[in-house]
């Protein structure tokens, strides 16, 4: 529908990094596991029934996606198009955090839609996939009663700050640009190790802050998940980020967390999150690349992705 060219983000994204991964035969079609669309059951977990409601107005997505057009769009056409394979990037996430408790280990190539809460959505976030997530595990999956989120894309995740703002079960690591959406000064009273950064951030100054943080943080809670939103809008250029790190600064950040969780044997869950510029899906596949080269991740990938991204 050419929606895609009325947002900075790149809606290929996803399918671009399942098929880098193939070309490098890291991973193979019987190797992904194919994400089902959360259904409203399992949105209502989280969500409010009437923020669901409020979904069924193009105005409303159009102002969560902040692609106007879509306002003027009859909302059977929004719903197929624009929010059908967010609830299916969403449902990936949920999927993936069993996954992980199982493997050790889970990717989806999606999602991290770390500005929806359960009852608003912004940021071009319309479901909280992270909150979901984790909600999903408290109550489905024994032995799962601590998280610890460590949000390294380039703006506050407020989103789940809010959902989690009072659940002391939920630890929360956020290293952000100060200067940039959403400034929500209400939700980062939910943050328990909190990291502003200034503009134009470069490699050593991030990597050092990140390392340092990533291993305070779980010094100071060993969690029974860990849920990784590794956005790329940190890439130099990203014309909502703000910061400057280089593609090797990106993979070695990744490299740096998914070390810090499986040195301690703790389930991670990764999802993709921002990035707003072509090359991120080919940054994104290499850092998947080095993880697998490095045996961080092992050959039984539970990784998702593609237009209908999967996990």
């Amino acid at each position: 529908m050419g929606l895609e060219k009325l947002h900075p983000f790149d809606a290929g994204k996803w399918g671009k990094v399942i098929n880098f991964l193939k070309e490098e035969k890291v991973i193979a079609d019987d190797l992904i596991v194919q994400a089902r669309e959360a259904t409203d059951e399992d949105l209502l977990v989280v969500h409010t029934r009437r923020y669901l409601n409020k979904l069924k107005w193009s105005f409303v997505v159009a102002t969560i996606t902040e692609i106007p057009p879509v306002a003027f769009l009859p909302n059977f056409v929004v719903q197929r198009k624009v929010l059908k394979p967010l609830r299916t990037q969403t449902g990936g996430t949920i999927m993936a955090g069993k996954l992980a408790v199982d493997r050790g280990w889970a990717i989806n190539v999606g999602g991290g839609f770390h500005h929806c809460s359960s009852d608003k959505g912004g940021g071009f976030c319309a479901y909280a996939d992270i909150t979901l997530a984790i909600k999903f595990l408290f109550e489905r999956v024994q032995g799962v009663s601590k998280a610890t989120i460590i949000d390294l894309d380039a703006h506050q995740g407020n989103g789940h700050e809010r959902d989690f703002m009072d659940d002391h079960r939920v630890y929360i690591m956020d290293v952000y640009n100060r200067y940039i959406y959403p400034g929500d000064g209400f939700a980062k009273r939910a943050i328990k190790r909190k990291v502003e950064l200034e503009w134009g951030t470069e490699d050593t100054e991030y990597l050092q802050k990140v390392h340092t943080h990533v291993e305070g943080a779980l010094n100071e809670l060993k969690p029974d998940i860990i849920v990784y939103n590794a956005g790329t809008d940190i890439l130099d250029g990203d014309p909502l980020g703000g910061l400057a790190i280089s593609p090797q600064g990106i993979v070695k950040r990744d490299e740096v967390v998914f070390k810090a969780a499986r040195r301690r044997r703790i389930p991670i869950l990764m999802v993709t999150s921002g990035g707003y510029q072509k090359r991120t899906a080919r940054i994104i596949a290499d850092s998947i690349l080095n993880l697998h080269n490095l045996g961080l991740i092992d050959k039984e990938l539970a990784t998702s992705g593609a237009e209908n991204p999967k996990v």
